[in-house]
């Protein structure tokens, strides 16, 4: 990669924008070329001005960034996006679709309750599936991070954040 990283940020807290874009004008290789006050004005500028990465907060009225994430997605699946929130409920990341590998919502909360050492039957009763519906997203996960054992899925659950 050559020249400044670029990033768009996505914040509806105008304060949180202004801050965020002072600390990262402060470090060298990144510049910050827009902010967006909603998932609308980020997905257009995104589109726009095609940074390498958008800070996009999960939490923004008329559309959130989980739908602008997605809407993104389809359009230009290259660019980066990093979640930020202030909430710390797991639901809103594992709604995110920033998952690795192309693993999908279940398949990445299959792999983090693998990680929690649940077997298959536990982790279907949590879920409330089945075992063979368990068995079937575990096969997915393991196929498309490319292991052959839990062990090694639990190794890359951990790399990835995903625990």
């Amino acid at each position: 990669m050559t020249g400044p990283i670029r990033v768009v940020l996505a914040d509806d807290q105008r304060v949180v924008r202004e801050g965020l874009g002072t600390l990262l004008g402060l470090i060298g290789g990144i510049e910050v070329v827009g902010t967006a006050a909603d998932g609308n004005e980020a997905l257009a500028l995104a589109l726009k001005l095609r940074p390498d990465v958008v800070l996009m907060d999960l939490r923004m009225p008329r559309c959130d960034g989980i739908e602008a994430t997605r809407r993104l997605r389809e359009h230009d699946a290259g660019i980066k996006v990093l979640v930020l929130t202030t909430y710390a409920d797991d639901r809103s990341v594992i709604d995110a679709p920033k998952f690795p590998d192309g693993l999908t919502a279940r398949e990445a909360e299959v792999l983090c309750l693998i990680a929690q050492g649940l077997s298959n039957a536990e982790i279907a009763d949590r879920l409330m599936v089945s075992q063979t519906t368990v068995k079937s997203h575990v096969n997915h996960v393991f196929a498309k991070i490319g292991v052959r054992a839990r062990a090694q899925a639990v190794t890359y659950a951990y790399r990835h954040g995903l625990t």
